[in-house]
């Protein structure tokens, strides 16, 4: 990950006696209140699970009377937690900046700050079949070997899952087959998953040989990757115009509805959330973010 300056985005184009009962009852209730008071909810993408905890785990030695609880999943998946199942949560975290503004901006939340950047890579582990000679240039063909395994996540959930599509879609303009997208789209099925990270158990059980994921969950978890190209990695602002020409639809924010992803930069994006039940505490994680120590761990 690159740790970018704080910005805001304003998308506004873009939530024993029955005398003993009562007694008993208040102190069920501030007790409750109490210990509610000492929680800080995060629901964030999986990708930003390792630095995360390890935010997590220095904001509660800085704060020791706070309960910091993260909840991982795929970034539409962490939207959708709050605008369908009614969730509370006093920050999101997206792997896309464009979640929070296409699923929460204005009703949750009146901004989205971008805070790191990231790139596609495709991973594998020691024994994957044509790890020896697999590079940026021929990994299409290697995929599409009917011996060899690969994984991604969903699309409809999860932003790793439509930026490995839209990886594809931009490599295919490189190839002379324009079939190379459908082909590798209708393979391997079965090894789809809610969210990038649940793909490692598969690979580190060589179950498949290769995956979709981010460079920075890559580097986290020690893994062996193929760098790809610039104009496919979707890691350069400066080729945003190369990367709009590709998109991908995915379920939108209300059961029916498509939402079209086009091909752009990678920008992580969080927001403090309009109902946050402890707004006072989420400031302070986010000042941490943003601190010296909190840069050192997203970088």
């Amino acid at each position: 990950m690159k740790l970018i300056k704080e910005q805001p985005f304003a998308f506004n184009w873009l939530s024993k006696t029955k005398q003993l009962i009562p007694a008993l009852l208040f102190i069920c209730f501030i007790s409750s209140c109490s210990d509610h008071d000492q929680e800080l909810i995060i629901f964030h993408a999986g990708s930003l699970s390792v630095p995360f905890q390890e935010l997590a785990d220095l904001y509660e030695q800085q704060n020791p009377d706070i309960d910091v609880k993260l909840e991982a999943a795929g970034s539409i998946a962490c939207a959708r937690k709050i605008t369908e199942l009614n969730r509370k949560a006093d920050i999101m975290a997206s792997a896309d900046i464009r979640i929070i503004k296409e699923f929460l901006i204005p009703e949750y939340t009146d901004t989205a700050i971008a805070f790191t950047t990231n790139e596609m890579v495709l991973a594998y582990h020691n024994k994957s079949k044509g790890r020896d000679s697999i590079n940026r240039q021929n990994w299409p063909k290697i995929l599409l070997n009917k011996e060899i395994k690969y994984g991604r996540s969903n699309p409809d959930i999860d932003p790793c899952g439509y930026r490995s599509i839209l990886t594809m879609k931009l490599q295919e303009k490189h190839l002379s087959s324009e079939s190379f997208v459908n082909k590798l789209r209708n393979k391997d099925n079965k090894y789809i998953r809610p969210k990038e990270t649940d793909l490692l158990a598969l690979l580190e059980t060589h179950t498949i040989d290769y995956i979709f994921i981010y460079e920075s969950v890559a580097r986290q978890h020690n893994l062996q990757w193929i760098a790809l190209s610039d104009t496919v990695n979707l890691s350069k602002v400066s080729l945003q115009d190369v990367y709009n020409k590709v998109q991908v639809n995915v379920r939108g924010s209300s059961p029916g509805d498509t939402l079209q992803i086009k091909g752009n930069s990678m920008v992580y994006g969080y927001c403090l959330l309009k109902e946050a039940p402890n707004p006072d505490n989420a400031r302070k994680f986010l000042d941490l973010l943003h601190s010296p120590k909190g840069k050192e761990i997203i970088q």
